[in-house]
Parts: structure tokens; sequence; C-alpha cells
């Protein structure tokens, strides 16, 4: 965040699209996923250091340009790329696109690491690209607009968020102390009955 804030906005924006794009191209995003980028910009646009309408069409454009090229990749490529330990990988993918069909681009968009090799994986199997495409854009669209907004409320509300989490870990800190508490206390009785129903066996077997 202080990389982007510390560049021109045009650069951030850039760095938004290029980050976005780059996850399903490259398959960036088994190391670093798009969408923290996209979270990163839609915060930095409620400060006013970058338009909101240009993060939106960062984080739209950047998931749909790199699914395409992501799937052209992946049917020229694929079969030499997904091999050895990355082939469970392809497994999983394969699997989920013979259950949705092109679908799974839209629903594997919102799964982190599986989204980065859908697009390859729907290029690998064949789809054609008339029905991978209208669900590629659908992906974009959710998704990234779904993301900057996520970030630009997020920097909006930081300090009632901040206020809320506070509250909330204060309440999660009490629930844990009491059930700590209460765990302890149901073992002891435990050991007390066990101690009693030993001594009263042993009565009566001396009886």
């Amino acid at each position: 965040m202080e990389f982007l804030h510390s560049i021109p906005a045009p650069f951030a924006l850039a760095a938004v699209f290029l980050l976005s794009a780059l996850e399903t191209a490259i398959f960036l995003g088994v190391i670093l996923p798009g969408e923290l980028a996209v979270i990163i910009g839609g915060a930095l646009a409620s400060r006013g250091r970058v338009p909101l309408v240009g993060v939106l069409a960062a984080g739209i454009l950047g998931p749909i340009v790199g699914d395409s090229i992501g799937y052209f990749v992946g049917r020229r490529y694929g079969r030499r790329f997904f091999r050895g330990r990355r082939r469970e990988k392809w497994s999983k993918a394969r699997l989920w696109l013979r259950r949705r069909g092109a679908s799974a681009v839209l629903a594997g968009r919102f799964m982190p690491y599986v989204r980065s090799i859908i697009p390859a994986a729907a290029g690998v199997a064949r789809v054609p690209f008339r029905r991978f495409f209208p669900w590629c854009v659908a992906a974009g669209i959710s998704w990234g607009g779904a993301s900057a907004l996520l970030g630009y409320f997020v920097g909006k509300n930081l300090e009632k968020l901040e206020s809320f989490v506070s509250r909330f870990n204060l309440v999660i800190l009490t629930a844990v102390i009491l059930g700590v508490g209460l765990y302890v206390l149901r073992r002891r009785l435990r050991r007390r009955r066990g101690r009693r129903a030993r001594r009263t066996s042993a009565r009566r077997s001396a009886a």
C-alpha cells in the first residue's frame, strides 16, 4: 500500500491493472493474489489519492485481459506447463471444469489460487472461446467491482472498523477465557467423580 501511495496516480492505476491481469496471465496469483491490489486501490480511492472510477476500470479490465491471455497460453502451452508438481492443481481445475463447464470461470474467480489456473485449464480443455469469454467478462465485472468497492468501504470506515474489531476481539478474548475456565472445571469434576467411583468400588470389593 505504501508503494502504491508513493507513486503518481496513473502509475498506481496501472499497477492495479497489471497485478490483477498478470494473476491469471502468467499465474502470478499462486504467489500474490490480484484482489489485494484491487482492494488497496479502492482504499486509496477512499482517500482521494486515485479516482474510484479508475480503480473500478482497472480492477475489471485487468481480470478480463488476464483471463483471456491465460486461456490462450493454456491452449498453446498448457499441456507442457501442467506437469510434475502442477499436475494435482491441473486435475482439480479440470474436474471443476467438467462439473460446471464454462461457468467455472465465474465461480473459480472468487476462489484464491484456483482462479489463477482456471483460464489456462479452460484453454487446455479446449473450451470454445465464444463460451469462455462471456463468463470471463461476468467474472471480471463482479469480482473487480466487488473488490474495489470493498477497499473503498474499508478505507472510508477504517476508524469505525478498528473500533468494532477491538470490541470484537475483547468479546472473543472473554469467550475464550470463559471456555477455558469451563473446560478446566469440567476436568476437575470428572476427576473427582472418578476418584469417588474408584473408592466406592474399592470398598465394595473389600466388603
